[in-house]
């Protein structure tokens, strides 16, 4: 539900809810830049025009979108301030009834469609963790899907809560105008980059008080603001309960290779997977489902892809990863790629950008503060350089 396309990187001042009583669906603030360098945001056959910076403001990611857009001739295709109300089986199961709410004109729309794509990514629902004392607390509490800019910050005391890519660059750009900040995390090695000097790395917050917080290492500490970077909740409200699909702290199932609803394997489900890089995975699932959608391959039969995903979910578990990490790829990603591009017989993610990934991903937790100004270019398939 957009006025525009470019969905998270269309910037919103808004917070809450739009005119229309929906939730405003953009995290995106002020200034943001991309935190993957734009040689391996773009997509095989449409990658972001050469510029001199690695990486881009938001803006420009923008342009990037509305340029692919029209040069595939999209646009005429989407209904903008269209709102999905409900998706279901039709009576056959042979395809999909979907109710649309035409925000504009406050009237509902049924549509029957073949197949089914679900693209509504997973940084929109706020995750906020159960803390004692939250109702105690008299400062400010607000989850980082709210924040827009550092300048509400001016003057306060700040508690980041969360050490993912989006609580370190909050942590940072807070700095800027906060007293001092604090970036509480559970890492297993603490962030290997130098905040400024207003800012201290503490443990897991155990309770909230009137006034601060406590840890687990015991101490206290007083703030007057705290942001929950704490993550977002995969969550799909439009899909009824007879599409067959749960969601369960994150896992979503019952799926084959994280994207074809085995139930219903015409609906799929394009970017669940994250440690990953996204634009790149997100055309490679796509060119997956279509090769099996268009019948240029014909799928596995449901047992044999539910015993498929039951044996990789074991493997995961045997890993020690919980629930809430059941589409965490990370270590694993490269073999997922490999995987979706082998069973699909479709072109694999080039090696190049697997590499600069990988690079980028560890100057990003390396250097927080400089990584930006790196500047790369792709040389060939396999090779790529660092020109600064």
């Amino acid at each position: 539900m957009g006025k525009q396309l470019g969905g998270t990187w269309v910037f919103n001042e808004e917070t809450g809810k739009n005119e229309y009583g929906i939730d405003v669906h953009s995290s995106m603030y002020k200034g943001l830049k991309t935190n993957l360098p734009k040689e391996i945001m773009g997509y095989p056959d449409f990658p972001i025009p050469e510029q001199e910076n690695s990486y881009i403001p938001a803006e420009d990611m923008l342009t990037f979108f509305q340029q692919f857009a029209e040069s595939f001739g999209i646009l005429e295709h989407i209904r903008f301030n269209h709102y999905v109300v409900r998706v279901k089986p039709t009576i056959d199961e042979k395809g999909w009834e979907v109710i649309v709410r035409d925000c504009p004109n406050d009237r509902l729309l049924t549509y029957t469609f073949d197949f089914v794509l679900v693209c509504n990514g997973h940084y929109h629902t706020p995750n906020l963790p159960k803390y004692p004392g939250m109702d105690l607390f008299r400062g400010t509490q607000m989850h980082s899907h709210d924040y827009r800019s550092n300048e509400p910050f001016e003057g306060e005391t700040v508690l980041v809560i969360g050490a993912g890519p989006s609580g370190m660059d909050m942590a940072y750009e807070i700095s800027k105008k906060a007293i001092r900040v604090t970036l509480s995390h559970h890492l297993k090695d603490k962030p290997q980059t130098v905040f400024p000097s207003n800012v201290t790395l503490k443990p897991d917050v155990v309770r909230l008080t009137e006034s601060g917080v406590q840890y687990a290492d015991g101490t206290s500490e007083n703030f007057s603001v705290i942001c929950y970077s704490t993550g977002y909740k995969y969550t799909f409200p439009f899909l009824s309960v007879d599409c067959g699909i749960t969601v369960e702290e994150n896992y979503v199932q019952p799926l084959y290779k994280h994207c074809i609803n085995i139930r219903y394997p015409t609906m799929a489900f394009i970017g669940l997977p994250f440690y990953v890089c996204a634009a790149q995975m997100m055309d490679l699932q796509a060119r997956f489902c279509l090769k099996f959608f268009s019948g240029g391959k014909a799928l596995p039969t449901q047992e044999e892809m539910s015993a498929d995903t039951a044996a990789e979910m074991e493997e995961r578990w045997k890993r020690g990863l919980k629930k809430r990490q059941a589409h965490m790829m990370g270590p694993v990603e490269d073999r997922y790629y490999d995987d979706l591009a082998q069973t699909a017989e479709i072109d694999p993610i080039k090696p190049v950008i697997k590499k600069l990934h990988k690079i980028s991903a560890m100057r990003f937790s390396e250097d927080l503060v400089n990584f930006r100004s790196d500047k790369f270019r792709i040389v060939d398939d396999e090779t790529f350089v660092k020109i600064n």
